[in-house]
């Protein structure tokens, strides 16, 4: 299966960059960028930091559009890194778009993921926090490879991607192994989105690492809901694979708009892992547990939004303290 997704990622490439010509009457670029931003207050117990300002995500970039087939984005990540620095660099989108018409479209480059990119767009507020694969690192949000796009129908489009499998921030490994997926949406009204998505990434010490989820969503003038169910098998997180490790996750979410300016949200998480043979508690024992959120925004003016919210976690091992913030988050973007 991986060589045949291979295979026709290839041969649409090369059948349509010789179909294309060169024109630059609709040529036009835009600089862009988006701030995350917050003060929160930790009232968990004993805690040591009670409370901070804090700028968790910087983006910057630009955009072009060479013709009616060919644009590009460059996006810079500024944020933390795992050395500790919090305003660390790094590029997150390096990315060519080749619209071959309009029923198929490919992407190459540091191209953005399509894992969970589309339950974050239905949830709404990443300024205010990611979604539960994200946040528990089932995957990563950009990648290098190639994408090929397909709307099969106006109810139905599919996605078949080559990436390294490393994240944006890594290097691809030594051993070279690629991850392979594929990606389903399938939209049975205007208001009621399905999905369902599957990858698989080899590795030498073990078995393959592999991540399945499910997801549907319902929109209207003032409701939005949405619901999730996740797994990573054989891995602790997407860039770690090890046998017999499980992740599993399930992530329920909601909003209500009053008006243009004004809404409410909810939202709960569980994450769960597995007990290995001859141990008592499952391996992720003292990060297993439930998020709970509930909060409203109030966009202040096109491009700024305001959110305050409270955010509790229980988690399954009764001897760590359950933690509990209040959040004042602020996003503006160009």
């Amino acid at each position: 299966m991986k060589r045949y997704i291979f295979l026709i990622l290839s041969l649409f490439a090369m059948y349509s960059f010789s179909q294309e010509g060169n024109n630059r009457a609709n040529a036009k670029g835009q600089p862009h960028f988006k701030v995350f931003w917050n003060y929160h207050y930790d009232y968990t117990e004993d805690i040591q930091q009670v409370s901070a300002f804090e700028l968790t995500r910087v983006y910057l970039g630009y955009k072009y559009t060479f013709d009616d087939k060919f644009s590009a984005k460059v996006t810079y990540d500024v944020g933390k890194n795992d050395g500790g620095s919090n305003h660390t660099a790094f590029v997150k989108i390096a990315q060519l778009d080749y619209k071959i018409d309009s029923n198929v479209k490919i992407s190459m480059g540091l191209i953005g993921g399509k894992q969970y990119k589309d339950q974050e767009n239905h949830w709404g507020y990443r300024y205010i926090y990611k979604m539960l694969q994200d946040e528990n690192q089932f995957g990563p949000s950009a990648d290098l490879g190639i994408n090929a796009e397909f709307k099969i129908s106006k109810k139905l489009m599919a996605n078949l991607f080559i990436v390294n499998g490393e994240g944006y921030k890594n290097l691809q490994d030594d051993d070279g192994n690629q991850r392979f997926g594929m990606n389903l949406i399938y939209n049975p009204s205007k208001k009621l989105t399905t999905k369902f998505y599957y990858d698989t990434h080899a590795s030498e010490n073990s078995n393959s690492l592999n991540n399945i989820a499910f997801f549907a969503g319902y929109k209207s003038d003032s409701w939005r809901i949405g619901a999730e169910y996740n797994k990573m098998k054989n891995g602790i997180n997407y860039k770690t694979a090890i046998d017999d490790h499980n992740l599993d996750g399930i992530s329920f979410y909601g909003s209500y708009v009053f008006n243009n300016k004004v809404e409410i949200f909810a939202r709960f998480d569980e994450i769960s892992s597995n007990i290995i043979n001859g141990q008592d508690t499952s391996w992720n024992h003292n990060k297993d547990g439930a998020l709970i959120m509930i909060g409203a925004q109030y966009i202040a003016t096109k491009g700024v939004k305001f959110s305050i919210n409270t955010k509790s976690f229980n988690y399954i091992n009764d001897t760590i303290e359950d933690a509990s913030f209040i959040y004042f988050n602020t996003e503006f973007k160009l």
